[in-house]
């Protein structure tokens, strides 16, 4: 019985050892990925000649602290406060219509069991695993055709290449749900809407909010897509605000510039933290249920 304990003392011994060394380990990771953002938050409260190679990585002093003089710079210069009208209207309604279509078809795709539907399945799948390369010149002349260039109807495509992992999520969650719950709001007089709005979608609501989190991600900090679609003499997001960023003659103001990129990024920052708990939830929900 002591040989027992003294074995039991040692293997849990092991492990606070194995948990403290994995803690630092992964703080020190965490530590690396923040770090990018704390570096620009420091260099945008700085003076555009304090910016360089050298003292880059210096925090402000007394001569070069120039508190939201480049924020306020950088949001009057470059129209950028119409490029974040363009971002958010782009992102919210490319998200919501994602989130509208890929959760009906994956609710399809699981209810209706034929042919068609596994093959629906399958090319959803297949569309993960095909670099935007490959297709990026060909879309480009078939959204102009299609007058799909705009801030106002672009969605339609990034619907196209969001739903792939969408309709994957969904339909992964969707094997799970009883049918027994659909037949029994059949039977109480509900017609299909009525059934996937009233009691399908409300079920759904981890893997649409951690889906919609991932999909905001991609659809805000996309360059490419918009750059290739866009009118860029017209229409410009943040990302292509901010690489045309350019002040007297040519030249890069990195200042005003770093502070765009924080207003950039604090949104998504803020999106994600009040939602993580989802993103692991639906993640997982999606990929082990069914």
């Amino acid at each position: 019985m002591a040989k027992k304990t003294y074995h039991d003392g040692a293997v849990s011994g092991a492990r606070r050892v194995v948990d403290a060394a994995l803690i630092v380990l992964l703080t020190a990771l965490c530590l690396v990925w923040i770090y990018p953002v704390i570096l620009i938050l420091n260099n945008s409260l700085k003076l555009e000649t304090a910016i360089s190679t050298t003292t880059v990585f210096e925090l402000p002093t007394a001569e070069t602290f120039v508190g939201l003089k480049n924020y306020i710079h950088g949001v009057t210069q470059m129209n950028f406060l119409a490029s974040f009208g363009y971002s958010v209207v782009i992102t919210v309604t490319s998200v919501a219509l994602i989130i509208l279509c890929c959760s009906m078809c994956a609710w399809y795709i699981t209810r209706v069991n034929i042919l068609a539907s596994k093959l629906m399945y399958l090319l959803c799948a297949f569309s993960m695993v095909v670099p935007f390369q490959m297709v990026m010149f060909t879309l480009a002349k078939t959204a102009d055709t299609l007058k799909l260039n705009t801030p106002f109807n672009i969605c339609i495509i990034y619907l196209g290449f969001g739903a792939g992992l969408a309709v994957f999520m969904f339909t992964g969650f969707m094997k799970s749900v009883p049918l027994a719950i659909e037949e029994a709001a059949m039977i109480d007089g509900c017609n299909p809407l009525q059934i996937f709005f009233k009691v399908v979608f409300p079920i759904l609501k981890p893997t649409a909010i951690s889906t919609a989190i991932l999909e905001t991600m991609w659809v805000w900090n996309d360059y490419l897509l918009p750059t290739l679609v866009l009118d860029i003499k017209k229409y410009r997001t943040i990302p292509m605000a901010i690489q045309y960023f350019r002040g007297s003659y040519g030249r890069v103001e990195m200042g005003p510039m770093m502070a765009c990129i924080m207003i950039t990024v604090i949104p998504i920052i803020v999106l994600y933290l009040a939602c993580q708990k989802y993103i692991i939830e639906g993640v997982v929900a999606g990929a082990v249920k069914g």
